[in-house]
């Protein structure tokens, strides 16, 4: 199908597809007359690749598990394992910002929000 034709079915623009094209994501295939050519698969793809970003996963985890899912024995099983390390990295970075929050507030009406709390300035 052409690129016109895969926006229409995924709801993405065609400069998103091609961008989606240039990093690796979907591949097309040139027809004799320049048009970019896509498999039917590419819109399920397509539509996992917006639930994936939707999902908080990066384009380049995407990509780099894309591979991982097309040869898993057991899709529902690998995503289950990726969703879990998801949820590690969601909770490291949750703890990290509960450090920052109370460091920043701990420094409200310091005077100078910049300076080592406890520590002559």
């Amino acid at each position: 199908m052409r690129i016109g034709e895969l926006a229409a079915q995924t709801g993405m623009t065609r400069d998103t597809i091609r961008f989606y094209e240039k990093v690796g994501l979907i591949a097309g295939r040139r027809l004799a007359n320049g048009y970019r050519d896509f498999p039917p698969e590419a819109v399920a793809w397509l539509h996992y690749v917006r639930m994936a970003q939707t999902l908080g996963f990066s384009l380049a985890e995407i990509a780099r598990t894309g591979e991982e899912l097309r040869g898993a024995p057991d899709v529902a099983e690998a995503l289950s394992v990726l969703f879990e390390e998801k949820i590690q990295l969601v909770d490291a970075r949750m703890a990290e910002l509960a450090t920052l929050r109370a460091e920043l507030t701990e420094r409200v009406g310091t005077g100078c929000p910049l300076r080592a709390v406890g520590r002559p300035g």
